[in-house]
């Protein structure tokens, strides 16, 4: 169901870093549930962004595809969701639940960074237009990005909705890289991996001090 292609599995370039501290990560595990609604975003630069105001219910994820497919039909959708959606389709539609969740975080956390864009669809579409170069394979690979699958498409989705209205990341401790493990990428011995979840390891990069 992937897109990958083989030589270029790894979803993020490498950029600039120092070690970091290394924190254990979960493998899938369906039964596993979190409970979210007490902010919308871990950070404030995405809700600035998107003025939005609302606050997520409290309610308890389930990490499986019954409990999502359950969930009702998305509603609020928008081109940041749209943005969101179509990378967790591409990148992670045949993943499990807790997978897909995964991540998102990633692109989540990448919008609360300063270091890379401000919001989901520059994040997204960082390098596309560069072969080989953009940060998410599926954006420059040079194939159809046509939505063959609607009903993965819709249960991405609601991943996406949950996840934008303050669903909790605690599954990959702020990580802002991810490869499969078909690959090893150069900055993969640079970075402290922080949890593998599915065909997936997660690593969250150094932080960056600047030069005075």
């Amino acid at each position: 169901m992937r897109r990958f292609l083989p030589a270029i599995l790894a979803v993020f370039m490498l950029t600039s870093a120092a070690p970091a501290e290394i924190a254990s990560g979960q493998a899938g595990d369906p039964d596993t549930k979190a409970r979210f609604g007490q902010t919308l975003f871990s950070g404030t630069k995405l809700k600035a962004l998107l003025g939005i105001e609302r606050r997520a219910k409290t309610t308890e994820i389930e990490y499986s595809r019954a409990w999502i497919d359950a969930r009702p039909p998305v509603k609020a959708r928008g081109a940041e969701w749209q943005c969101l959606a179509e990378a967790l389709y591409f990148e992670a539609r045949g993943e499990s639940t807790k997978g897909q969740f995964a991540v998102a975080e990633v692109i989540l956390n990448r919008v609360d960074d300063d270091y890379y864009p401000a919001s989901l669809c520059d994040v997204v579409n960082q390098g596309t237009g560069r072969k080989y170069q953009c940060q998410f394979t599926y954006t420059c690979d040079g194939l159809s990005d046509k939505i063959r699958e609607p009903q993965a498409y819709e249960r991405v989705g609601k991943v996406a909705r949950l996840m934008m209205d303050g669903a909790p990341r605690e599954l990959t401790s702020g990580a802002t890289h991810y490869h499969t493990k078909a690959v090893s990428p150069s900055w993969s011995r640079k970075f402290k991996r922080t949890a593998t979840i599915g065909v997936h390891h997660f690593y969250r990069q150094p932080t960056r001090v600047s030069q005075n």
